[in-house]
């Protein structure tokens, strides 16, 4: 077993903090708190438990969909530069024994559309086996799929990357492919800002703070419609 992998099981299962894990292309960084496992504080252990899971977009709406959940769900964080791996669902069903959690929000897709990171024909299978590790280890959580967001070129946000968003929209597709094969709703962070980018900040990958605003407002409304009905 990888030492890295090592240390990270043995503090997930401890409580402590999960050590920041590496992205080496640069262009992909975490864009704020870093790549984390953050833990509500529980004032109210009666509220729901909700998770969510994303890379450095996550990191842009969090702060928005926690305040709308103050009050309503105890929220933790998986922020992290994942790809569809069979590596990432051992670490994954890890960091889920800090459940049990009532809802999950989850998305992979703008640290694995670089060449050789996810092998031909195995995307699909992958991330079917991502939620098989989900419904395994949560059998009573509602899952939602959130679709990774738009790609625009570096310096002209308004405009759509030719060369990386091809496979955003490839990935988005066989993982809405899979999510409707295993009755995992979507929502739909890309159709949300694909007509809004003017605001997207211009480094390709990330937000202006409207924009997070709409996806976590979009999160958060599943989120409680999820919740609604359990």
């Amino acid at each position: 077993m990888r030492p890295l992998l090592c240390l990270l099981l043995a503090l997930t299962a401890s409580g402590a903090g999960v050590p920041a894990p590496v992205e080496t292309d640069k262009r992909v960084q975490s864009d704020g708190k870093g790549w984390r496992l953050e833990k509500a504080v529980i004032k109210d252990a009666k509220l729901p438990r909700v998770l969510l899971i994303g890379d450095s977009i996550l990191n842009g709406y969090q702060g928005h969909a926690t305040k709308l959940l103050a009050g309503k769900a105890n929220v933790d964080l998986w922020v992290n530069p994942y790809n569809q791996s069979e590596h990432v669902n051992k670490l994954l069903a890890e960091v889920l024994t800090n459940g049990p959690y009532d809802v999950v929000v989850f998305n992979m897709g703008l640290h694995g559309w670089q060449e050789g990171r996810i092998k031909p024909g195995t995307f699909e299978p992958l991330m079917k086996g991502y939620v098989e590790v989900l419904k395994a280890k949560l059998p009573k959580a509602k899952l939602l799929w959130a679709s990774s967001t738009p790609v625009t070129v570096k310096g002209k946000p308004t405009e759509i990357n030719a060369e990386i968003n091809p496979n955003i929209i490839e990935q988005n597709r066989m993982a809405a492919k899979v999510m409707a094969e295993m009755g995992v709703p979507v929502v739909d962070f890309y159709a949300l800002l694909i007509d809004k980018r003017e605001l997207a900040r211009g480094d390709m990958f990330h937000w202006t703070a409207p924009a997070y605003n709409l996806i976590a407002q979009a999160a958060v409304d599943a989120i409680l419609k999820e919740l609604s009905s359990k």
